[in-house]
């Protein structure tokens, strides 16, 4: 028989969140405050502030940043939050963490901007493969979202799929 080929995985009710899907298409920006420290040990507020207003800030426009510092030197706070504001004029969200976790942190906040209800008692996939890199965090909040509201999730893709959550049937 010629029976035509049906995508069953289209034609179900199963939803597919790509979370590469949020992956930031702006650029990356590490600001080491080693960089205004007076002899590498100590941050002087004077010198600090007329090195921020000194600066190029149009080169972080539009962008994202994460502030730290490379060696042992107590930072002040009022530092960070100095240095944030400068950022914030130029949009560029500014992150106090290592490079390594600026894309979990921006994910995280990007994740918390979703309307999840779209998922209510939905069966819901996390795509899996994907060609950019979504920080294992992601998967972990978006599972930690759908858990309450979503009827299963699963990681994957909608053809081949592991189980991860299932509400119980109520009895």
């Amino acid at each position: 028989m010629d029976t035509p080929l049906v995508n069953r995985v289209a034609a179900s009710s199963i939803k597919v969140l790509n979370l590469e899907d949020f992956y930031p298409e702006v650029s990356f920006h590490a600001i080491d405050l080693h960089d205004y420290l007076y002899k590498g040990l100590i941050l002087r507020e004077k010198d600090f502030r007329a090195a921020l207003k000194e600066a190029d800030w149009a080169q972080y426009q539009d962008g994202v940043a994460c502030l730290y510092c490379s060696t042992d030197a107590i930072i002040p706070t009022w530092a960070y939050m100095l240095l944030s504001t400068y950022l914030e004029a130029v949009n560029c969200p500014a992150y106090q963490c290592r490079q390594s976790e600026l894309l979990s942190r921006y994910y995280q906040d990007r994740l918390a901007k979703i309307d999840w209800s779209e998922y209510q008692d939905g069966r819901v996939v996390l795509k899996g493969c994907s060609t950019k890199e979504v920080p294992v965090s992601a998967y972990v909040e978006a599972t930690r979202q759908l858990r309450s509201r979503a009827q299963s999730v699963m990681y994957g893709e909608p053809c081949s799929t592991v189980p991860v959550y299932k509400r119980p049937r109520k009895v």
